[in-house]
């Protein structure tokens, strides 16, 4: 479509501002006119908004040229942001007042466009005054496009929508926020009067068709499953700028201070290099602690901080100061990753791996922002293990891989959630509304048996101990129709939402009482008046601490402490684990040749030499030890003695933390079970660890055949229950269905009454699960059929964990598919050094940090160059620790200890011992034992033995010709009538 089809208006308009459309628009205008379903899948920056809102913008050009435009909402723009809709809303009205400027110079006036924002920031009288007059443009967020569907007031500004734009919709599909917007995306069809033409805004991802399924919904999807919507994919062929950025000193399995320190000057010269830099890590802690660091190198002046955990001012601050060239560089976390405006980015730095092929794109993508511009990015590792990632991930990026994108199929708490809001302002038949949720494309398979099941707890309430005082259906079971109580709208409007909530204090700044940002709940109460702490890259003190408040005050300048957050780490993707596995089976073919290795590295990934040289490196001197490469194909279990006398399992399987976590819970579970033992355990992307203590020994290769992948989801779902993790997503997914609300008489819930109501709720829905151990039945727990203990199970089993990856997993060994290895080293090899080095959130029990076994190994480098050394035993060390082993005597009682422990001493051996240090009176401390009767001689076989009086019965039983001299009294020689 050129730009012909516009009214001459908006062509002149968009000729005054751009030279061309891009690639997005041009292939996107046409189908949007024409009133189909429009995909479009491109990277920031490439005019895919524009493309969006173009031609509903010609349509209420024409429309108000030609007459008055109705007040009614004709387009909805849906971004997960609440940041970019606020973006979108300014970047909205400059075309609109620019072609009303122009309209007014030509003589015809326009009358007003209104776009407006409507998201939980929107103050109420702004709420009120859209109500009376509803904007024609409606940029909202998920959360408040549900609610505006279930409040009365918003149904009636939403009846005349033609048009829905989904902004960012991958940024939400793979999620239960992506399945509540595909509901709330059918109810609004279902209200508006005509159809509605769906247009969704996308990274590129894959399979892309998966997000077009997800946009258009399960009635327009053929039979083949194409969905009916044009896809726009102009993503794939942008180049990336991607390097490695590593310190002098050579990288281990831990980053030390020093390493840091090196790292933190190589962002400070890019960042003097460049106009305005982006530094993306991970964790809120870390965004507190590399601006803060840097601000040392910088200045304060020349950093900001970015991430959720701080108030919608403080972040708005950090944009507006990073867009007008007011600060050098942002550090953040995923907050920035999608489109919020922040003007141009020369340079995007990634301290540690994102775990990520998307993520790393997205982040990289917010540099070269501009129309044919070039995204800039450089990886920064830490450690080895992230060293194997970052070139993988610049491997995947080469070879233009994507994570695969896997929707969740019907979330049960969602439909709850959305079955009460869509009867809270009309009646329905349960057909009619189980035909709306089957719409949804998360829904498209949803059992009529679980959607009843739903309908009967909401209609009966969750649990029979409540009663109706739970339920927010009334339900006609004659004529099988359902609509709200009366408290059914207040509840699903104030308590609604997939996001689930945190238990996060706030910070509140005195006197002003501006809302500063949250901390984590344990980092509040652990801190007390006088502690100054960083949040937002400024340094505040604690002037007290309430219920759910950390009141503070400005610091200025004295030395913070860095708050800590809790929450779960993100597992690799399968995808960088199949890129990672590859990489590490290329080097090991390539082994004999270590040019050869690294120059195969720096071909299939782009990076430098050095880079390349430290991983062949590391691959080698793992191999060294185990004498195999760990991959997709082949799993090690590797054995070694720590420091406390017992033994540390480390099982080598680059898999990713979600099916090794399933692995390694069900693994967990099955030993103790066997062997009535709790072990120390932890999993990472790489591996599984288990201290196994010096009381359990077993054939190291012997733990691959504990579980199948036709027992482990029966072992894994008895794991779970016992694990945290079920007994968080129950509350999530209890509030996700309104089970517990979040708000009750217009305030909040404070966060230990949800967690005490949680508990409750769970006592009465499975009451096995809270059970007291003591009066527990033997044999497993048997999991109720209700709507949610299912839905927490299968998150446990999806979300958490991964499996049916495993029992993939499984199945490959079993069949012979995956090579199965068993290694008993000498000391741990290189692949398990940060695996026994895994972090608080990898463990799978819940001993602290300072009392991990794992942590009792000493981990070493310096290793032989054969690596058959390694098997040998040196003959001087047997001898020795024989010595050892052999029990030290000084006196009469400790040479009894020692024949009670060794049973019988060939008085030749006792004798020859006398020349040893302090050994030279034994004789005389036997006759002074047998005057005592507490010893005697044994004769057997013409060999003579000392034994000890209290080991008599067992050696007559043992020896029945032996002569025991002096002869001993029959007590001692016969056994007890009862034994």
């Amino acid at each position: 479509m050129s730009l012909d089809q516009f009214h001459p208006l908006v062509q002149e308009w968009f000729k005054s501002r751009f030279s061309e459309p891009t690639e997005a628009q041009i292939d996107g205008w046409p189908a949007i006119a024409q009133g189909r379903h429009t995909l479009i899948a491109a990277p920031t920056g490439s005019g895919k908004t524009l493309a969006a809102f173009m031609t509903s913008i010609d349509s209420l050009v024409r429309q108000g040229l030609s007459g008055e435009i109705p007040d009614s909402t004709q387009v909805v723009y849906v971004s997960p942001l609440k940041a970019l809709s606020n973006d979108i809303q300014k970047n909205l009205a400059t075309p609109l007042e620019e072609i009303a400027e122009l309209a007014d110079a030509a003589g015809t006036p326009l009358p007003e466009i209104r776009a407006v924002v409507r998201t939980g920031d929107t103050k109420a009288s702004e709420r009120a005054k859209m109500a009376k007059r509803p904007p024609h443009i409606l940029i909202t967020t998920p959360e408040s496009l549900y609610i505006l569907l279930t409040s009365r007031s918003g149904r009636q500004g939403l009846a005349g929508v033609h048009t829905l734009i989904l902004d960012e919709i991958h940024a939400i599909a793979d999620d239960k926020r992506g399945s509540h917007l595909s509901l709330s995306v059918e109810r609004l069809c279902a209200l508006a009067e005509n159809p509605i033409v769906r247009i969704g805004l996308s990274a590129t991802q894959r399979p892309i068709e998966e997000v077009g399924r997800l946009l258009v919904g399960s009635d327009s999807i053929d039979p083949e499953g194409k969905p009916n919507c044009l896809i726009v994919d102009t993503g794939r062929s942008r180049t990336i700028d991607l390097a490695m950025q590593l310190p002098e000193r050579e990288l281990g399995p831990i980053a030390s201070h020093e390493l840091w320190g090196e790292a933190l000057d190589s962002v400070t010269d890019l960042v003097r290099a460049h106009g305005t830099t982006l530094v993306f890590v991970n964790t809120r802690r870390l965004v507190e602690r590399v601006s803060h660091q840097l601000s040392e190198r910088l200045g304060d002046d020349a950093v900001v901080a970015h991430h959720g955990s701080l108030s919608r001012t403080t972040r708005l601050a950090a944009e507006q100061k990073l867009k007008g060239g007011q600060v050098k560089v942002c550090v953040a976390t995923a907050s920035l990753e999608l489109g919020i405006d922040i003007g141009v980015v020369d340079l995007v730095c990634q301290i540690g791996s994102p775990r990520s092929i998307g993520v790393l794109l997205q982040r990289v993508g917010r540099s070269g922002h501009q129309v044919g511009g070039t995204p800039k990015g450089r990886l920064f590792p830490l450690t080895r293990d992230e060293l194997a990632e970052c070139i993988a991930l610049a491997r995947a990026i080469k070879r233009g891989n994507l994570d695969t994108l896997t929707i969740p199929p019907w979330p049960m708490d969602v439909l709850a959630q959305q079955i009460v809001a869509s009867c809270a302002q009309e009646e329905w038949t349960e057909s009619d509304l189980f035909a709306l949720c089957r719409k949804a494309y998360p829904y498209r398979e949803l059992p009529r048996e679980k959607f009843d099941r739903v309908i009967e707890v909401l209609s009966e309430g969750f649990t029979s101990r409540q009663g109706r005082r739970g339920a927010f259906l009334h339900r006609d079971g004659i004529n099988l129709k359902v609509k709200g109580r009366r408290g059914a709208p207040i509840a699903a409007m104030t308590s609604g939402g997939a996001i689930p909530d945190n238990a996060d204090y706030d910070v509140i700044l005195e006197p002003e009482e501006t809302f500063v940002g949250t901390v984590n709940e344990d980092f509040a109460i652990e801190s007390l008046a006088g502690d100054v702490f960083l949040l937002g890259n400024t340094p505040w003190k604690i002037r007290r601490v309430e219920s759910g408040k950390v009141r503070v005050e400005d610091a200025h300048g004295q030395p913070p402490t860095v708050p800590f957050w809790l929450g779960e780490a993100p597992g690799r993707t399968w995808e960088l684990s199949q890129e990672i596995s590859d990489l590490r089976e290329g080097i090991d073919q390539r082994l004999d040749d270590h040019f050869k290795a690294r120059d195969w590295v720096m071909s299939e990934s782009g990076v430098d030499q050095e880079s390349s040289r430290q991983l062949v490196a590391y691959i080698e001197e793992g191999k060294r030890i185990l004498g195999v490469v760990p991959s997709k194909n082949k799993v090690v279990a590797e054995r070694f003695f720590d420091e406390s006398g017992g033994m540390q399992l480390v099982i080598h399987a680059p898999f990713g933390a979600k099916i090794n976590r399933a692995w390694g819970m069900s693994l967990r579970k099955k030993i103790c079970r066997s062997f009535d033992f709790e072990l120390q355990a932890s999993v990472t992307d790489d591996g599984l660890n288990f201290s196994l203590g010096p009381g359990l020994s077993m054939p190291v290769d012997e733990v691959f055949a504990y579980l199948n992948e036709r027992t482990i989801q029966e072992v894994l779902e008895q794991a779970i229950l016992q694990a945290p993790l079920f007994g968080t997503r129950w509350r999530w997914n209890s509030t996700r269905a309104l089970a517990i609300l979040r708000h009750t008489g217009g305030r909040k819930v404070p966060a230990p009454l949800v967690r005490i109501r949680s508990e409750d709720l769970l006592a009465a829905v499975f009451p096995d699960q809270v059970a007291c151990q003591d009066n527990a039945m033997p044999g497993d727990i048997e999991i109720p059929d209700h709507p949610l203990v299912f839905e927490t199970m299968r998150d446990c089993l999806t979300e958490a964990t991964d499996v049916e990856g495993c029992k993939n997993l499984l199945g490959g060994i079993g069949d012979g598919s995956i090579e199965i290895f068993g290694r008993d080293t000498v000391q741990p090899s290189a692949f398990s050094h940060q695996i026994l080095n895994a972090m608080p959130y990898a463990f799978l029990d819940d001993a602290p940090l300072e009392e991990r076994r794992a942590r009792a190994v000493s981990l070493r480098r310096a290793l032989p160059e054969d690596s058959r050394d390694l098997s040998s035993l040196n003959p001087t060390a047997i001898e020795s620790e024989s010595a050892n082993a052999w029990p030290r005597m000084q006196n009469a009682d400790e040479l009894h200890d020692a024949l009670l422990v060794l049973g019988v001493l060939s008085e030749l051996t006792a004798l020859a011992s006398a020349s040893d240090d302090g050994m030279g009176a034994i004789e005389q401390w036997f006759e002074s034992l047998m005057i005592e009767n507490r010893v005697f001689r044994m004769e057997s076989d013409a060999v003579t033995y000392w034994v000890a009086a209290e080991r008599l019965v067992l050696l007559n039983s043992v020896y029945p010709e032996a002569i025991f001299t002096p002869a001993p009294p029959a007590h001692l020689v016969e056994a007890p009538a009862d034994q």
